[in-house]
């Protein structure tokens, strides 16, 4: 996956010259910094106007200076770790200046028993989203530099540019430092050390990385300072640290940025699984078409055939069953009986009854082509079998349960 990281400049009253349209944001300076990683391959790095960042990037790392971002240890609800805003900012009221909404604070993690919160100056971070947003750009992720700093087990890592630089002191944790210079480190560090000590947490070691080619300072001097063996790791820069390092000061958006990749991965399966509902909707209207079109054609054959049997019959609402009527009526006429006569079916029944236990088939009652069988109760197992038998000798049979187990069991058969 393809990474632009834009670096925001140290001086953030330098950032935003003149006045925009939004009365509540500045008009963004035209130039910064910035680096395209695509790991494996080597990064690109450049500086230059916001309109000629590199567009169709993937992911997009806003990069706030150390100075910019205070990383602070609180105690807060659990229920309030995932959220910024508001709720965040009161917990770390004492730790800011100005108003509690100003800030936005972001939880990172755990340290021991306590919470490690990073805060920054809202106004600023919605400067840089809006003056970004209006080149065509979307910020996935906001970290610190500081957390961009490769940090090991039980030792601290400090960029150092010869004069100042910034501290990680763990993996949530870190801040910028004050001035020192060859023979005498930054007075905040010295702090930092002290109080990771009232804490059982001093470091075994602290790796110096330099950022620019200076000079590095007196390590034995430093050491003597400190107290704390310090090495040389190398040269450290921004633009080369892994796509991966650090943690999104902003989880929301981190959690979004999710989201939105998976989109862009599913997006040809929608277009697929889109594609296959339409054609399946379209097979199904067809067919339902198609089916209609076959109806109403039997229904208008069966019409005809029954006005050509009986061209006297005024209207013709069923031509089925109407020509069942006509044909019993016919029988009857030439003294046939019809399957819905009362012998035919008391025929059915014997054959489908005759192994019922005595009173179980209490009253047999018969009326215009239609038989009702009266169950005793707690008889439905029997009635069932009779039901089943019936109806593979082509008779129609209908079921009326029995409400209780008091209840008689009703079946009512018929031919049609």
């Amino acid at each position: 996956m393809t990474l632009l990281r834009i670096h925001v400049p140290d001086s953030p009253g330098a950032i935003f010259t003149g006045s925009a349209a939004d009365n509540s944001l500045a008009a963004p300076a035209q130039q910064c910094q910035w680096a395209l990683i695509n790991e494996p391959r080597e990064t690109v790095a450049g500086s230059g106007k916001l309109t000629d960042l590199p567009r169709g990037i993937e992911r997009v790392q806003l990069v706030l200076p150390a100075a910019q971002v205070l990383i602070v240890r609180a105690s807060v609800p659990a229920s309030a770790r995932r959220r910024a805003g508001s709720l965040l900012a009161f917990a770390v009221e004492e730790r800011i200046v100005g108003e509690p909404d100003a800030n936005q604070v972001s939880w990172l993690g755990s340290s021991g028993d306590e919470d490690v919160l990073s805060i920054t100056d809202k106004q600023e971070l919605g400067r840089w989203q809006q003056a970004l947003a209006d080149v065509g750009i979307h910020i996935d992720e906001v970290h610190c530099e500081t957390l961009l700093l490769p940090v090991r087990n039980n030792e601290w890592s400090i960029a150092w540019n010869g004069s100042e630089g910034f501290v990680r002191s763990g993996e949530f944790e870190g801040g910028a430092t004050d001035c020192g210079d060859r023979e005498s480190p930054p007075l905040l560090l010295r702090l930092m050390l002290k109080e990771a000590a009232a804490r059982g947490a001093t470091p075994a070691s602290i790796a110096l990385y330099m950022t620019e080619q200076n000079e590095p300072p007196n390590i034995a001097a430093w050491q003597r300072e400190l107290g704390v063996n310090l090495h040389i790791a190398g040269i450290w820069d921004w633009r080369t640290a892994p796509s991966d390092a650090g943690i999104s000061l902003v989880q929301q958006q981190r959690r979004w940025q999710f989201v939105s990749g998976a989109a862009k991965r599913l997006k040809p399966a929608a277009w697929i699984l889109g594609a296959a509902l339409a054609l399946h909707a379209v097979a199904l209207l067809a067919n339902w078409t198609l089916l209609a079109n076959e109806q109403r054609a039997l229904r208008l054959q069966m019409e005809s055939r029954f006005r050509a049997a009986f061209p006297d019959a005024v209207a013709v609402a069923d031509p089925a069953l109407q020509m069942r009527r006509k044909l019993a009526e016919a029988r009857h006429d030439a003294g046939i009986s019809d399957d819905g006569d009362f012998l035919p079916m008391i025929e059915h029944l014997s054959a489908a009854a005759g192994e019922l236990p005595v009173g179980t088939l209490q009253i047999v009652s018969y009326e215009s082509g239609r038989m009702t069988l009266e169950f005793a109760a707690g008889q439905g197992t029997a009635a069932q079998r009779i039901a089943a038998r019936l109806i593979e000798s082509g008779l129609i049979v209908d079921t009326s349960p029995a409400s209780s187990p008091a209840t008689a069991i009703t079946l009512t058969v018929r031919t049609s």
